[in-house]
């Protein structure tokens, strides 16, 4: 308790704005997430399988290629976005949008983050109950836009009137 004003005047006089050199430090962002573990992703443009470290925290679907890593190799926003079960590779599941692409991010070869390149996201899990778990945890953090249901509608509603 006797450093709660002394902390107090250090939190007070520092900018709030996030320091150049931390930008990319998502450490914080990882603390306590919804779920996190060991999930097996297929590539965007070769659609080879990959073993990555998932994290699903603040409606965001991160991908990591080791646990230890403190950069994600790929941001999957979570939002206007379904889960479904895929019938073609057991245990998978696959997280798509209505529009031809998913907004998304990840970390070229040389370490910028660039567009996402993915139609849709397929995932596999080591078993059924854990592909469950993992499809209702992004259901539970997938968040609609208002905005952008009203754009839909509008626009199936334009395209049958032609």
């Amino acid at each position: 308790m006797e450093n709660l004003p002394s902390l107090k005047a250090v939190v007070s006089t520092q900018s709030t704005g996030i320091p150049e050199e931390d930008t990319q430090d998502f450490t914080i962002t990882f603390y306590n997430p919804d779920k996190r573990g060991y999930l097996v992703k297929e590539g965007g443009k070769r659609k080879t399988w990959k073993k990555r470290y998932f994290v699903l925290t603040d409606n965001c679907l991160y991908y990591f290629v080791r646990e230890s890593e403190t950069e994600p190799k790929g941001i999957v926003p979570l939002e206007n976005l379904m889960v479904t079960e895929c019938k073609d590779r057991k245990f998978t599941f696959e997280i798509r949008s209505e529009e031809k692409f998913i907004k998304a991010a990840k970390t070229d070869s040389g370490g910028k983050m660039v567009s996402g390149n993915h139609e849709n996201y397929r995932i596999q899990a080591a078993n059924q109950e854990e592909m469950t778990s993992w499809m209702d945890a992004i259901r539970k953090s997938i968040s609609k836009d208002p905005f952008y249901t009203q754009m839909q509608v509008r626009k199936k509603n334009a395209m049958s009137k032609q």
